[in-house]
């Protein structure tokens, strides 16, 4: 079955599951670009509880709304605001120290677009977490009425913050070590590099737990 996922910005563990478990899936590049979506927002853990990083974009001069011709706007300082974010949310994680050199780059460049953005970023979380999974992208839209649920299974938006993930009936949220947790009990599918600083090379066992074949 084919597994058709939108673009994510640090995207939760309910979209990383999918490449845990699947050789292959496809990001759509050619939708309509969403506002208040996973799309260019992550959740991460804070010392007062979750908290939505959000990464403006700038509507493309010609008028396009696809995905794919989204920029990044530099409003705001954002980058580095996010990674002051992680910095300090994550600093005493078991694994910040070991991978902050991975990330930080990424908020050091400057990146055109969104989803270029995004898939450098996947790509690096893939890298340290193991995952061997190929990512293959639209070259026009996937209409929801043409997909035949047996052959594609469609999660571009399903997996959103504005949707609990228990609708997702093939995503378990598997709890882990959050170093928060005594504060303010787990909090289940956050950014999958809450799940990487925290369990490191644990993470891909997981992953692989917290998706029903």
């Amino acid at each position: 079955m084919q597994t058709l996922l939108s673009t994510a910005y640090l995207p939760p563990v309910q979209w990383f599951s999918r490449l845990a478990s699947n050789g292959c899936v496809t990001v759509e590049m050619c939708e309509s670009y969403h506002k208040q979506t996973y799309r260019n927002r992550c959740v991460i853990d804070a010392p007062n509880g979750a908290v939505a990083l959000t990464i403006p974009v700038e509507k493309p001069e010609d008028g396009s709304r696809r995905v794919k011709d989204m920029r990044i706007s530099d409003h705001d300082d954002w980058r580095n605001k996010h990674w002051h974010a992680l910095e300090s949310s994550y600093f005493n994680t078991p694994f910040f120290e070991y991978y902050q050199d991975d990330f930080r780059p990424f908020y050091e460049k400057k990146y055109e677009f969104l989803t270029d953005f995004n898939e450098a970023l996947i790509h690096k979380c893939m890298e340290l977490i193991g995952i061997q999974c190929k990512i293959r992208h639209t070259d026009s839209f996937v209409d929801p009425d043409e997909i035949n649920p047996s052959e594609t299974e469609d999660l571009r938006f399903l997996i959103s913050p504005k949707i609990p993930y228990e609708k997702d009936t093939r995503f378990i949220c598997k709890p882990y070590y959050q170093v928060f947790a005594e504060r303010h009990g787990f909090q289940g599918n956050l950014s999958i590099i809450d799940l990487l600083f925290n369990m490191g090379p644990e993470s891909i066992l997981i992953l692989r737990d917290s998706c029903v074949s």
